[in-house]
């Protein structure tokens, strides 16, 4: 995860020069600690889709803040679990792969849960990572400290402590906006020097399709049961312009057409086709009506969204059909 420009930092600055700092920043975590929620509110904007369902990122999704004395490329990773599918095997892999090349390490632990084994392998792991080389600076972020008062919050943050060694420990809440411009600061001091490495508007590496995609998943993952968000995969089969006038595909003038949005969403089994699209499509429609909704503000134009679903059978468990889905 190194970028093309080498960090040109150097330990003899010159009297009142401002020293610029850079570099990559992962938040990892066990599932559904907030992590997504966090890199949209660091970020300041939507770039990490969100949901109640453990388990809703699967990529290593880039978020870039720029800010006038340095440049924070964060990566918001899967959350760490014991994998029961191949997918889940891939997930984690991605997580340690990622948390080799960057340097510093945003270590989410919920404030409205008590530290358990899951906070404990991550903890193992990056102190593993930690010995014997200079392994990533590491931030403990305790998150969700809206939802506790203060004498648990207090409580936490001594647990927090003790879980490892920390170079520093920030409670915030992504939700309510607090401690986010503090944690912003201390993460920044970590960062070793080095140039601004994006242009000050690019907010994310993720493609126009994959963050569409995305989007569909997740107001897919409204509503279902357990079960059911692990199995489901979005791919945008195409992005295209029509003719405003007609039915047929034509080439037309970039933003003078209609644009539609072709994707599939595909999920396990038979019967969870049924559950996605819904008595008489009902579901699906109300699929396509939430994602149209975040889709239009993503691309500032309003866009027709044509929705398929199709079974790809056991897909999580399957080496070529991970492949095809992009995993």
């Amino acid at each position: 995860m190194s970028a093309e420009t080498p960090h040109t930092g150097t330990d003899e600055n010159k009297p009142g020069q401002v020293v610029h700092r850079s570099g990559f920043v992962a938040l990892v975590g066990r599932p559904n600690v907030g992590k997504s929620t966090l890199t949209n509110a660091l970020v300041g904007e939507k770039v990490a889709i969100t949901s109640t369902k453990p388990q809703t990122t699967r990529r290593a999704i880039r978020g870039i803040v720029t800010r006038e004395d340095s440049q924070l490329i964060l990566v918001d990773t899967p959350g760490v679990h014991r994998p029961r599918t191949l997918l889940g095997e891939r997930l984690n892999d991605l997580v340690r792969e990622t948390l080799g090349e960057v340097d510093v390490v945003g270590f989410c632990l919920p404030a409205d849960q008590k530290i358990g084994p899951g906070d404990r392998f991550v903890a193992e792991d990056l102190v593993e990572m930690r010995t014997g080389r200079r392994g990533p600076r590491v931030v403990a972020i305790v998150t969700k400290i809206d939802l506790v008062g203060r004498d648990a919050l207090a409580e936490h943050l001594m647990s927090v402590d003790q879980l490892m060694d920390f170079d520093e420990i920030v409670p915030i809440s992504a939700v309510k906006g607090e401690q986010i411009d503090v944690l912003m600061d201390v993460i920044s001091a970590q960062l070793p020097e080095g140039p601004q490495l994006y242009p000050d508007d690019q907010l994310t590496e993720e493609s126009r399709d994959d963050r569409i995609s995305e989007l569909i998943r997740e107001a897919a993952l409204e509503g279902v049961r357990d079960e059911l968000p692990h199995s489901i995969a979005v791919v945008v089969e195409e992005v295209v312009e029509v003719d405003p006038d007609g039915d047929a595909f034509t080439e037309v003038e970039p933003g003078t057409g209609r644009l539609v949005v072709r994707a599939t969403l595909f999920v396990e089994r038979d019967s969870q086709k049924g559950i996605i699209i819904g008595r008489g499509g009902s579901r699906l429609k109300e699929v396509g009506s939430r994602a149209r909704r975040e889709i239009n503000a993503l691309l500032g134009r309003k866009v027709h969204l044509d929705l398929r679903v199709k079974v790809a059978k056991e897909w999580q468990r399957d080496p070529k059909q991970l492949g095809r889905l992009g995993f």
